[in-house]
């Protein structure tokens, strides 16, 4: 019996026995084992080292081109994956399983976030970082062969959000953590940039949740773990639940559509949209091109911009030079 054939062992006899195994796990291509790590292990290994993954650190989580100590598409992905794992060891399920959704989650949003996602969405007609994450994973990486994941782990990855859930408790997890993430460290971020302060919170959120990241954190994780153990499935209270809405309609209302934000949002939705625009008009002029490119290329390239090189882009595409 090899190191990974043991692993797969002791989650028999340790997970909850509704936690996905790594034994069962499905691969669109079959492949041989690795003598070494687990199939969910090797999913987490590929997406860490992706070259979308590393992108995720020029990408824009609240605020565009912030400061050292903001958090950026990347760190928010880091923090997901630290409280999707607390999550799951508490809950027994499958670890690796949860870290892998979590480090893929995202790595489908457009320069400028969802500012991006919004101008390609509405210039399209459809657009999800979602199912954008999913197809850059399964499809693009490595040259258009994909890094070939599992089926569990594609779907934690698709259903993060939207209306459709995952189907495993471990896709579940990280579906909640990634809301407990944002909300927490957005705040954080808001207080740190002076847009609001703790007193700002509405009452209800003070009272449930506290009123420093760390509380917040720390009061929703007890929640999701107390309640699940008892459910015997992944969930939140309802007051939790409820409580949760209330803080995010806060977070919209004062960060995320701040006037303060506003022009800067403004900007990066018309760069994003024009770059796609000028593709779209000009398709022989993309990077690459071999003269037939077709729409769903063009979206590909420009969501997979970082903040900086979009800008540089356009700069580059649209602003005028002075002649030497």
């Amino acid at each position: 019996m090899n190191i990974r054939e043991r692993s797969e062992e002791r989650e028999y006899e340790f997970l909850a026995p509704n936690a996905a195994k790594s034994r069962e796990a499905v691969r669109e291509r079959e492949e041989t084992p690795c003598p070494l790590r687990t199939e969910y292990q090797r999913d987490r290994d590929r997406i860490l080292h992706s070259k979308a993954f590393r992108r995720l650190k020029h990408k824009t989580q609240v605020y565009i081109a912030p400061t050292d100590h903001y958090r950026t598409r990347m760190t928010h992905t880091l923090e997901v994956s630290q409280i999707a794992r607390t999550v799951a060891r508490a809950l027994r399920l499958n670890e690796d399983l949860v870290e892998a959704i979590a480090l893929g989650h995202d790595v489908g949003h457009t320069p400028f976030g969802h500012v991006g996602e919004f101008a390609l969405r509405d210039l399209l007609g459809r657009f999800h970082h979602n199912e954008q994450s999913l197809r850059v994973l399964s499809v693009l990486e490595r040259d258009g062969r994909g890094l070939n994941l599992t089926e569990a782990v594609r779907d934690g990855i698709e259903h993060h959000t939207g209306d459709v859930q995952p189907k495993t408790q471990e896709g579940m997890v990280v579906r909640h953590c990634d809301r407990i993430g944002y909300l927490c460290h957005d705040f954080d971020d808001a207080v740190r940039a002076g847009m609001i302060s703790a007193e700002d919170l509405p009452a209800e959120v003070r009272e449930h949740f506290g009123t420093t990241h760390s509380s917040m954190i720390t009061a929703m994780v007890t929640d999701i773990v107390t309640t699940s153990l008892a459910a015997g499935t992944v969930g939140l209270t309802e007051r939790t639940t409820e409580t949760m809405t209330v803080f995010r309609e806060f977070m919209f209302e004062h960060v995320y559509a701040a006037p303060p934000l506003m022009p800067d949002r403004e900007r990066a939705y018309r760069l994003v949209q024009e770059l796609c625009k000028y593709y779209l008009e000009y398709p022989e002029r993309l990077p690459h091109s071999n003269g037939s490119v077709s729409t769903t290329e063009i979206v590909d390239y420009v969501a997979g911009l970082t903040d900086d090189y979009a800008i540089r882009l356009y700069e580059e595409i649209f602003l005028p030079r002075y002649w030497q």
